[in-house]
């Protein structure tokens, strides 16, 4: 007793890898191997590099935003006309610095997930689920080892991000200390400079971090769809159907081929026999086919009943060893025989047809 529990619970243990079937269902369900990191990482990077190239075309918009107001909107008379056509000027002028960076991060925030899971549109995650509000569920989840390499990925980002950021800072002191003496447009300059470095270098660190993550993120779902050698052949039932029902189908199937066969014996010109191991019942019609057809055949056990039948019907035996293991393997039943027996059968077959005059 103490042996078959210890079976059973072996045999629910989840240590096969999960089968193409289980993969694709999760990935139906959204469940798949990603890396938010993956996708942060990418859209801080692209967003850094585009500030590196594209820095020159802001620093025109920004420094054109302080100066209208203090030039040309200033001199304007305070109604609530020229109020509309200066919130209009300004928000477009806002939207010129903002959007640009939003479909810069859009397209990143694609190209991390499409790197990571393709093409998937899933719907499962966003249905509500009531077992996310269990408070007993929610504290396993806090105290889990899960949540503990999180938290150790969260302390080695911030870490990795202020040393980066006190790196860039000390390397360029003489600059930073020099802010204070600087003219305003300088002063801009040197200082998106500084912060655009520091964001490249911080998201270039946190897009190789991402990459270890996307490791471990792959190995736990990979632990996590895991499946038990039950859970194998229960899918296997559910796909291919019951080995038992499809294995009595299938010998249903045989009868009913075996009773087709048979049927066709008394209407045949000839058996050509081994004569113990092999019979071959050949039928032909003049006009009707073009070379006699196998209508029946088989070995052993079926032979012997192929030949009792054939005899209770008065179809003729003909004994020819080479021929009948000849035809049994080359031919099939429904098929004519091939070319190279014509002459051995239609032998055979004017025999058989003198015998039948005779009587």
């Amino acid at each position: 007793m103490k042996l078959q529990l210890n079976l059973q619970f072996f045999a629910g243990e989840k240590t096969e890898k999960a089968t193409p079937k289980k993969r694709l269902d999760s990935r139906k369900k959204g469940q798949v191997a990603k890396s938010q990191d993956v996708t942060t990482a990418i859209i801080l990077f692209t967003v850094f590099l585009f500030l590196f190239f594209a820095g020159g075309w802001f620093r025109e918009r920004m420094l054109n935003m302080v100066a209208v107001p203090l030039m040309d909107y200033i001199k304007r008379p305070v109604t609530l006309d020229s109020t509309m056509i200066v919130y209009g000027e300004m928000l477009t002028q806002v939207a010129w610095l903002v959007l640009p960076i939003m479909g810069v991060a859009a397209i990143g925030g694609i190209v991390g997930n499409y790197v990571q899971v393709g093409f998937l549109v899933a719907t499962d995650p966003l249905k509500p689920q009531l077992s996310k509000l269990d408070p007993i569920k929610g504290f396993k989840r806090i105290f889990s080892a899960r949540a503990l390499v999180e938290l150790l990925k969260s302390v080695l980002k911030i870490s990795l991000v202020g040393l980066t950021t006190f790196l860039v800072i000390w390397f360029s002191i003489e600059e930073v200390l020099q802010l204070s003496l600087m003219p305003v447009a300088q002063t801009l300059i040197t200082t998106g400079s500084l912060t655009v470095q520091m964001g490249l270098f911080a998201s270039a660190l946190l897009v190789l971090l991402s990459v270890l993550d996307y490791l471990y993120q792959k190995y736990d779902f990979e632990k996590n769809i895991r499946m038990s050698k039950q859970d194998i052949k229960d899918e296997y039932k559910n796909t291919e159907g019951d080995p038992l029902i499809k294995s009595k189908i299938k010998q249903r199937q045989r009868e009913m081929a075996m009773k087709r066969m048979m049927s066709e014996i008394p209407d045949a010109d000839v058996v050509i026999t081994n004569p113990t191991h092999y019979a071959i019942v050949l039928k032909y019609k003049d006009g009707e086919f073009e070379a006699p057809v196998v209508v029946a055949k088989g070995v052993d056990f079926i032979a012997q009943k192929i030949k009792l039948i054939a005899k209770e019907n008065d179809v003729i035996a003909v004994e020819n060893r080479p021929l009948a293991r000849a035809l049994y393997d080359q031919a099939e039943i429904g098929d004519p025989i091939p070319e190279e027996f014509f002459k051995a059968v239609a032998e055979i077959l004017a025999y058989v047809y003198r015998i039948k005059n005779k009587v």
